[in-house]
């Protein structure tokens, strides 16, 4: 398949979107600063509640939750890419984000609890079912999330997607932590994590419905969208498996490791890459509205923002060199504080998992479903086989986490250089 959609000859030439982009910036930075803040205290506050050992299991049910969430971010990248302003008299393709989320969210519920047998024992040995439905419930409920934050960035209604990133980050902590202090089991934390994601489309929904509702379309019919979903899901998967479902492979690729050293690496790779990697993740569906709007200025743009990350990590990376040890024998008084040059070296990784969050939207704003998924795809396979090399634990976690992200940029870098440098970007 060509490396660019046909584009719809059918239909009537749709209205831009014309967002705001200036304030949108701001106030998805300020959402995800929100939400990032809330994520560092779970993991500073949650070991000191419960230790470093019960805390493995309790990110080992995170990472797959968000392993999961991860993977479904593919939709919204999509339905963002694809989500028009309807022109007066345009009833063509109505409701069919609507229709797509209600058939997605069944697909997903069924889907984790029929293959859960082949893989439950594995990852959740202690507690199995328990865990397994609430995962369900909230990987189902993060569809309708996905739909509706993709038609926001569609039609920049960036004041709605700030309250939907909020509501769902800031429950979520206040959820988890009176779980620690009330009832400190797996599965209550199962049901703190997963609740957020359809609260926070109830919530919302009300007040963003008449920014969508006959007034955006999709670009395309709905099977080129569950087609091009197909796509975007296999990257973001790749994607989650690099950051969020981190720790869920380092666990199935180092059995045996000693809970507590297992419980230390997942939380300083969690809490020193975070600053990058969140505000990342966060920014793909804006970069992708970012680039289409400066298809005419595609080189400096990229050029600009991959110095801008790779600069800040290099700050960030010699500030833990200095101070890193300090911080993590304040926040965990109580527990082991890692090495120096760890601590600056995952910092260090997350610039170039940064750098990839920049390629990645700015290969898929100019429709190039298959070069995005394969910067994702090479980036997880690299990954997972520098785990399973017969070396330390520490030392394969650290290869890892530096040659993955630079192979995912390089595929992107190549594309854009020799495929794709001259043609002009297309919806």
């Amino acid at each position: 398949m060509s490396h660019t959609e046909e584009p719809d000859q059918d239909q009537p030439t749709l209205a831009p979107a014309s967002p705001n982009a200036g304030n949108g910036f701001i106030l998805i930075v300020a959402a995800t600063g929100l939400v990032g803040i809330a994520g560092y205290l779970i993991t500073v506050w949650v070991p000191n509640l419960i230790g470093f050992g019960p805390y493995a299991t309790f990110a080992v049910f995170w990472a797959f939750t968000f392993l999961v969430a991860a993977a479904l971010t593919g939709i919204q990248q999509e339905i963002t890419r694809g989500t028009q302003a309807r022109r007066p008299g345009d009833t063509t393709r109505a409701g069919q984000a609507g229709k797509f989320a209600a058939l997605a969210s069944v697909v997903v519920f069924v889907a984790v609890l029929g293959t859960a047998p082949l893989w439950q024992a594995a990852v959740f040995p202690d507690h199995g079912w328990a865990l397994v439905v609430p995962l369900a419930v909230g990987a189902a409920s993060y569809v309708p999330l996905a739909v509706l934050a993709g038609s926001l960035y569609g039609v920049g209604h960036w004041k709605a997607l700030f309250a939907l990133i909020s509501i769902e980050g800031l429950l979520r902590l206040v959820l988890v932590i009176l779980a620690a202090y009330l009832r400190p089991d797996a599965a209550t934390f199962a049901w703190a994590i997963a609740i957020p994601f359809p609260v926070a489309v109830l919530a919302v929904w009300p007040f963003a419905r008449a920014r969508i509702v006959g007034k955006t379309r999709l670009d395309v019919s709905l099977p080129q969208l569950t087609w091009n979903v197909s796509r975007t899901i296999v990257a973001a998967s790749a994607m989650g498996l690099m950051i969020s479902g981190f720790p869920l492979i380092l666990q199935l690729t180092s059995p045996g490791q000693p809970e507590g050293l297992m419980g230390l690496v997942i939380a300083t790779a969690t809490l020193t890459r975070a600053p990058l990697i969140v505000v990342g993740m966060a920014l793909q569906s804006f970069l992708i509205v970012f680039f289409r709007a400066r298809a005419a200025h595609f080189w400096r743009t990229l050029l600009m923002l991959e110095a801008a990350v790779i600069a800040i990590g290099v700050v960030l990376a010699v500030a833990g060199y200095l101070l890193g040890p300090a911080i993590f024998a304040f926040a965990f008084p109580n527990e082991e504080v890692p090495a120096d040059w760890l601590i600056a070296t995952f910092v260090l990784s997350s610039a170039l998992v940064g750098a990839l969050c920049v390629s990645a939207p700015a290969v898929l704003s100019r429709n190039a479903h298959a070069a995005f998924s394969a910067g994702w795809i090479a980036a997880a396979a690299t990954t997972v086989v520098c785990l399973l090399l017969p070396l330390g634990f520490v030392e394969k976690t650290v290869l890892a986490l530096l040659v993955g992200p630079t192979v995912g940029v390089l595929v992107h870098a190549v594309y854009l250089a020799v495929v794709h440098k001259t043609e002009p970007a297309r919806a």
